[in-house]
């Protein structure tokens, strides 16, 4: 694109793909944002907190260095935790491990309508196993790898509920409760090693 000179044009362009986020009342709402997850979250929490819900946001990092966007967040939040893998900063530990505190000591979990997580496999993985057997809601926004623009690269695939679906078209937000997690790491490694041959020619 930007070898095109004024007056050229584009044979085809495609996107956003993908479906927009649900932005509705749905009362208390917990997000969970990790590592560069916390910038995903970001817009959806300010939404749901224009459209007049209650919001409980934990954010978590591996150290406090690697904290973004805490002021902003904190700001349409009405409660706030944070965590970090080292305890540089807020409790040490996982958002999974503050989120299993408030389902368990918090108020009533029929009072929350929705848990939104975005962040590593593992920590969404988690946020699923802590809330299945409390039937919130939980919806997680998985990444959408895309290697050749086709749909065949294989690790954008996800099944959901039994049925394969792609995280680039029909996601990228999908029902945690529902998302086959092991297959879903096996998919995301599938080019590892090229992934780390890329690093180490970029290093070199």
């Amino acid at each position: 694109m930007g070898k095109l000179n004024t007056g050229d044009s584009l044979y085809a362009l495609v996107g956003p793909l993908g479906h927009a986020t649900e932005i509705k009342k749905y009362g208390k709402v917990i997000l969970i944002g990790g590592g560069v997850g916390i910038a995903e979250i970001y817009p959806v929490t300010k939404a749901l907190k224009e459209a007049g819900n209650h919001i409980t946001t934990i954010l978590g990092a591996r150290t406090k260095d690697l904290l973004i966007l805490e002021k902003e967040l904190k700001a349409v939040s009405d409660e706030f935790h944070t965590t970090t893998d080292d305890g540089s900063y807020g409790k040490k530990g996982f958002v999974t491990d503050v989120l299993q505190e408030l389902l368990n000591h918090g108020p009533s979990t029929v009072d929350y309508g929705l848990i939104y997580a975005v962040g590593p496999i593992p920590m969404m993985k988690n946020v699923a196993s802590a809330t299945r057997d409390s039937k919130i809601k939980t919806i997680v926004s998985l990444n959408t790898l895309m290697v050749d623009a086709t749909g065949m690269c294989g690790c954008c695939r996800v099944t959901i509920g039994g049925v394969v679906k792609f995280s680039c078209v029909d996601g990228p937000e999908f029902d945690a409760s529902l998302i086959d997690w092991d297959e879903l790491v096996k998919r995301n490694r599938i080019y590892e090693s090229k992934e780390k041959h890329i690093c180490n020619l970029t290093k070199s």
